[in-house]
């Protein structure tokens, strides 16, 4: 996993509306990034699920989420609408998994991200990373003791 204190690997994906979305994008403000393994899988869904149930709360620490796996826009779009998600999905497809691979949050043996968050800074230094052991969920917690208060 990538270490707090490293500059943000650069990145350009498209999102679930076929949107490019690049880090520069999101800077300014506090990054979650939430790395997955795959939409409409049951941990991968109740994950990002518990994510959405604290949205606001995230964003009240002036950070914005993002989901971020090796599936397709297309995919993203419907698992978005099935979940109820509000928050942007990333595809990481082609190259598959480049981006997770640049964070230290690809399991090649397994073919898809792990499950793992890591927070950047305003300026895209990263603050907080973390990599949850199989089958564990990093739960919304860790995001809010990363982003500084419970």
């Amino acid at each position: 996993m990538i270490e707090p204190g490293a500059e943000a690997p650069d990145f350009t994906l498209l999102d679930q509306d076929l949107n490019q979305v690049s880090l520069s994008d999101l800077l300014g403000q506090k990054v979650v990034l939430a790395f997955y393994p795959a939409d409409f899988s049951p941990l991968c869904n109740d994950q990002l699920s518990i994510y959405q149930e604290v949205l606001e709360e995230i964003e009240a620490r002036d950070a914005r989420l993002v989901g971020i796996s090796v599936d397709g826009p297309f995919c993203h779009d419907a698992f978005r609408a099935d979940a109820g998600l509000d928050f942007t999905l990333l595809s990481d497809f082609e190259p598959k998994g480049e981006v997770s691979r640049s964070y230290g949050a690809y399991l090649a043996d397994r073919g898809h991200s792990s499950r793992a968050l890591v927070v950047l800074d305003a300026d895209g230094v990263v603050t907080y990373s973390y990599e949850a052991p199989h089958p564990e969920i990093p739960g919304a917690n860790l995001i809010f003791d990363a982003l500084g208060g419970s």
